[in-house]
């Protein structure tokens, strides 16, 4: 391709001389001498006719680029897009690799019944066991008061604590919202700002956090664990070893969460083969989640980029674009992995699984209505407009270098009709099994009284 383009514009060259030393010929031998110019005239008319020949030679050069090298020419003059944002503003230590997004045949898939188990802690049932005990023995926080089931409820909600943030030791506030353990176990990196790289890293930093369960040292911990009989002998049992270390405690409640799936919903019977299992709302809701570009962050079968086979782009700017909502909900206060002096933040993607159990919403719960969440999204990271305050959007151009197709969208006030339908959706992905046995909570009385209504 790149040398037949080049044959081309050789060839335009060749061409450009050529009329020019037919211009000056014309202009020396008939326009100068028609117009009684001088040598000086003569040479003002051949350069105002030449650019007109220049002019021509530059847009034959662009179109012949246009038609034969799309993604070079292109990227002179783009509009930024969403994606475009998303990955091309360098981060420290981010992988920002394109998604892939722009496929045809974006292919759903339904959760596994399990989940990848690491080589180094292999699970049983007497190591789930182990697991939750530790998870709910609140003995190990440091006023006895606070368990890791405190903050992720799993006996009767969908492990969350349904608070805009959480609460640590004396009542402590903390400043981001707590993330569901359910389904963790497919996500490669753990908590919003993707620090931890394992449920094993994950699991023992919460023992050590001031504001959380506030204990001095892993060692302390350690020393809570083995003053209990009971627990000497099942670390005994699972770890054949009669010390018990901060990695043994870790390593147990990692493999307890990662017992905790909930694959049981509507869209994944859909996805298995009954066709039965979505209602018409949802199915729209379903084709307007792809066709309108949330699969380029929320994807494969945990409906996030952070999933453990998602290759590594697990991060996205957020807030990606500059909206009234963003300072409403403050949702660039804290900019998570990014430096806190940016005005934008990155954070790990989040699993949509469960989401319209596990309100509020984003890393500061700042939202409780997932209708709204849908609106911010879309406002915020697509560049669809909501109509409200004047947004009317704007239209762009997209290439993908991966398929080699050039999209051009017209952006037009997502309706209504269109968010409900996405929020039909977003409800399939309900576990049945936690629908039945949650609890409605309150949300945090905490919250300021302009986050409690969403903005019409």
């Amino acid at each position: 391709m790149f040398s037949n383009t080049l044959n081309l514009l050789n060839i335009g060259a060749l061409t450009v001389f050529i009329i020019a030393v037919l211009l000056l010929l014309l202009v020396e031998r008939e326009l100068g001498i028609d117009g009684k110019l001088g040598n000086k005239g003569k040479w003002l008319l051949s350069a105002s006719l030449g650019s007109g020949v220049l002019a021509f030679a530059f847009k034959l050069s662009l179109l012949l680029l246009m038609v034969n090298m799309p993604e070079q020419a292109i990227a002179f003059y783009k509009p930024a897009s969403p994606t475009d944002t998303v990955i091309s503003r360098p981060k420290p230590n981010i992988n920002t690799s394109t998604p892939q997004v722009f496929s045809k045949n974006y292919v759903w898939e339904s959760l596994p019944n399990s989940a990848p188990t690491p080589e180094d802690n292999p699970s049983s049932p007497e190591k789930i066991a182990l697991g939750k005990r530790l998870f709910f023995d609140k003995n190990l926080s440091l006023n006895r008061e606070i368990a890791c089931a405190s903050c992720h409820d799993i006996d009767t909600g969908a492990g969350v604590d349904s608070l805009a943030v959480s609460r640590g030791i004396h009542q402590q506030q903390g400043t981001r919202n707590a993330p569901t353990v359910w389904n963790a176990a497919f996500q490669a990196v753990l908590f919003w700002d993707g620090r931890a790289a394992s449920l094993e890293e994950q699991a023992k930093a919460p023992f050590i956090n001031p504001i959380e369960m506030g204990m001095p040292s892993y060692h302390e911990v350690e020393q809570r664990v083995f003053a209990d009989k009971d627990y000497r002998q099942a670390f005994k049992q699972v770890f054949a070893t009669d010390e018990i270390k901060i990695t043994h405690i870790a390593a147990a409640i990692a493999s307890y969460e990662r017992s905790l799936i909930a694959n049981d919903t509507p869209y994944d019977r859909f996805v298995r083969g009954d066709s039965k299992a979505l209602n018409a709302a949802q199915l729209r809701g379903m084709a307007l989640f792809e066709s309108i570009g949330c699969v380029l962050c929320h994807s494969g079968a945990n409906f996030s980029a952070a999933a453990l086979d998602n290759g590594g782009a697990f991060y996205r700017i957020f807030p990606a674009r500059s909206t009234f909502e963003i300072e409403h909900y403050k949702l660039n206060q804290d900019t998570g992995r990014a430096p806190a002096t940016d005005k934008q933040g990155v954070w790990r993607v989040p699993s949509l699984r469960n989401v319209a159990l596990t309100a509020p919403y984003f890393h500061n719960g700042a939202v409780n209505d997932l209708e709204e969440a849908v609106r911010i999204m879309a406002s915020v990271q697509l560049a669809i407009p909501t109509g409200r305050h004047g947004d009317l959007g704007q239209s762009q151009s997209i290439w993908s270098a991966s398929t080699q197709t050039l999209q051009y969208i017209e952006s037009r006030p997502l309706s209504e009709q269109a968010v409900m339908d996405i929020v039909a959706f977003l409800h399939a992905l309900s576990s049945d099994r936690l629908k039945k046995r949650y609890a409605h909570k309150p949300i945090s009385q905490e919250m300021n009284d302009e986050h409690k209504n969403p903005l019409f």
